[in-house]
């Protein structure tokens, strides 16, 4: 599948594109300063799916075989933040329903792991990564005392752009970087995403949500220990070729 990016300022786009690039150039550099660059997101939709039998294992020349019929025990959604310097999540959340509210907590919690440090995180386009919870937690981590307005009637809160724009102020010390609409595929969190999804989701067999929330979690765990390292960008922003 490919999604081609939409935008109806060529230039703005190149320049949103190469901004981020040069976030996860300068991650390592930064966190030797005190910096920690973060790379977040949302998965939705997980399904907690149990097998209706056992799977047969495998035997010389014939592969494990998985039972095709499946019990539904309902969906989670899964929020979690890659430190780009170093390849581990710093933080995960599996949550019922992905709100702008679950989102604030989650990045709030992300930040109660060093209160005092400054904070960058890269995200996407999506509503509630620019949501008047987020505006406001921001403002209070970062003592800003200036009146923030109200939504939809005027100042900071007025709108997605005006809020956005808030954000994204250099000058703060915690911030947002924001990929491209329809270019979330920069944003690294996709990759470990993929990499949950083959090591975990794809073949498991969960008995309730519970189980397979501590799944995860245990998953996170196992991954930063063994696993994790920074993930290699190359991409510089030159177009891509479908």
């Amino acid at each position: 599948m490919w999604l081609n990016a939409h935008y109806e300022d060529r230039g703005q786009f190149d320049q949103d594109v190469k901004r981020v690039c040069e976030t996860y150039e300068q991650a390592q550099g930064l966190r030797e300063e005190g910096v920690n660059t973060i790379s977040t997101d949302e998965k939705t939709g997980i399904q907690a799916l149990e097998r209706a039998a056992q799977d047969k294992p495998m035997k010389p020349g014939v592969p494990e075989r998985m039972e095709y019929e499946y019990i539904r025990h309902g969906t989670q959604a899964l929020i979690a933040s890659f430190e780009v310097a170093t390849g581990k999540v710093i933080k995960g959340s599996v949550v019922n329903e992905r709100t702008e509210k679950e989102f604030a907590t989650h990045i709030a919690s992300v930040i109660s792991t060093n209160p005092e440090a400054a904070w960058i995180f890269v995200a996407d386009q999506l509503n509630t990564h620019k949501s008047e919870s987020l505006v406001r937690l921001i403002a209070s981590e970062c003592a800003i005392k200036e009146e923030l307005g109200r939504k939809g009637k005027d100042g900071v809160l007025m709108n997605r752009k005006t809020r956005g724009e808030f954000l994204s102020d250099e000058s703060h010390r915690i911030r947002f970087v924001y990929t491209p609409k329809h270019a979330s595929w920069l944003n690294q969190i996709e990759i470990w995403f993929s990499i949950l999804v083959r090591r975990l989701l794809k073949r498991a067999s969960f008995k309730s949500v519970e189980e397979m929330r501590e799944r995860i979690l245990a998953f996170i765990g196992y991954f930063n220990t063994t696993m994790a390292k920074p993930f290699k960008w190359t991409y510089k922003g030159r177009p891509l070729v479908a």
